[in-house]
């Protein structure tokens, strides 16, 4: 019986960004006092770390992934980063692949609470996967538990192409990328 499954990997990386935000929770109810304005300001850069999950349209196959990304807030509300993700699958054979991508983001300021909208443009490379570029729009919300942590939550549309001429038609044989994170400002 084979113990490493895909809905491993899932409960696995749920359970372990799980305790990342809980603990980054518990050090900032513990630790730094809050200067009552929560979020980035203009010039701060921002890293996050975390796991996601990804599916078919169909829910019929999974993988999951560790992610990372380094950003730069030209203003409060408009973020440039980078992101890094890497992952293992199991569709019976097992495989790993990467992606990096460029995003920009627009944040909405709600006090603690900052929606955004955004899109993404970048490669998936790897093990098993064909090489290609990635395209995707992306909206989530991140709260801020200090003056500079948050927890992120994020669900992007996004499709793959070889060549401009396929980016179109791609489209609407897309998948969801769903993602949880945790974030800190600098």
């Amino acid at each position: 019986m084979k113990f490493v499954t895909t809905a491993n990997y899932i409960w696995i990386s749920t359970l372990l960004t799980t305790t990342l935000c809980t603990t980054t929770y518990g050090q900032a109810l513990m630790g730094e006092p809050t200067s009552g304005y929560f979020g980035p300001e203009a010039g701060d850069w921002e890293l996050t770390l975390g796991g996601s999950g990804s599916s078919a349209h169909d829910f019929d196959g999974g993988r999951a992934d560790v992610t990372g990304s380094l950003g730069y807030y030209f203003t409060p509300n408009w973020e440039l980063s980078i992101r890094q993700g890497l992952g293992f699958s199991d569709f019976g054979d097992s495989s790993w692949s990467g992606a990096t991508r460029g995003a920009i983001d627009y944040h909405f300021d709600l006090d603690r609470w900052r929606p955004f909208l955004g899109a993404n443009f970048g490669g998936i490379y790897g093990d098993g996967v064909t090489d290609t570029f990635a395209a995707g729009l992306e909206g989530g919300l991140k709260y801020y538990v200090s003056s500079k942590t948050f927890i992120l939550g994020m669900i992007e549309w996004q499709w793959l192409f070889n060549d401009a001429n396929d980016a179109d038609d791609a489209f609407d044989d897309g998948q969801f990328i769903y993602s949880l994170a945790v974030g800190f400002n600098f």
